[in-house]
């Protein structure tokens, strides 16, 4: 492939997100204890149950006022279910939301992942992101890079879509519309572009429909989808 850049997604691309940590409403209890000085309020659940109603509402409101593919905005959730992180600073309303979630799931980079970055890098292609996320993901990417020797620093600011920071997310044409334009205004062509992801529906199909070429993680024969290892030989990264 002659390709000058690489859009990807995240979770179940770059990350590989596995179930909940042992012990995980021990640690909601420890972490309400440590960080708002009292015992929770609410149990995991109940609180899992309130963000549930907080984003279908917020989902509801934004599909009226036509958004299709609505995203919301994390910290603004977790204040809503649980009022007392609004006494922390903003530094620990983050802390908060990102310890919370590390107790629904746990995030590791996939196999081979940081191998097939650094070679693309050193081969001067262009590096962006394409995710539905929160900015607790942004934490756990640059975690999960760092500990294999690798940076998000690699990704281009310009070139990396992060869904609550527009309000809506894939699979809307818009993300793919949006990267293209920044793209081209680098001089880079849709066909000189690769979206790798693990979706057919969020990542592949609106980046076939702008143009882009499409490596589907986790499936295929080599050719046009496989796992990272297979993505770094079909274009030749060492």
């Amino acid at each position: 492939m002659n390709l000058r850049a690489v859009i990807c997604d995240i979770y179940g691309t770059v990350l590989d997100v596995g179930p909940p940590p042992d012990a995980a409403e021990a640690r909601w209890f420890a972490l309400w204890r440590e960080m708002l000085g009292r015992a929770p309020r609410l149990t995991l659940a109940e609180f899992g149950a309130g963000c549930e109603a907080v984003v279908a509402r917020e989902h509801a409101a934004a599909r009226a006022a036509g958004i299709a593919f609505p995203e919301v905005y994390w910290p603004e959730v977790v204040r809503a279910v649980v009022f007392e992180v609004a006494a922390l600073d903003a530094a620990g309303q983050a802390e908060f939301a990102f310890r919370q979630t590390a107790l629904w799931h746990t995030v590791q980079l996939m196999p081979g992942a940081a191998a097939a970055l650094r070679g693309l890098r050193e081969r001067g292609i262009l590096l962006g992101i394409a995710s539905n996320a929160q900015p607790y993901t942004l934490r756990e990417l640059e975690e999960a890079l760092a500990g294999a020797g690798a940076s998000s620093a690699w990704f281009e600011p310009a070139l990396c879509f992060w869904s609550f920071a527009h309000g809506f997310g894939k699979p809307s044409p818009h993300v793919i519309r949006l990267l293209t334009a920044r793209l081209r205004a680098t001089d880079v062509a849709p066909h000189e572009t690769l979206m790798v992801g693990d979706r057919v529906d969020n990542d592949l199909a609106p980046a076939r429909a702008q143009g882009w070429r499409t490596w589907r993680l986790g499936a295929g024969d080599g050719r046009d989808g496989g796992d990272w290892a297979q993505l770094a030989a079909a274009l030749a990264v060492k």
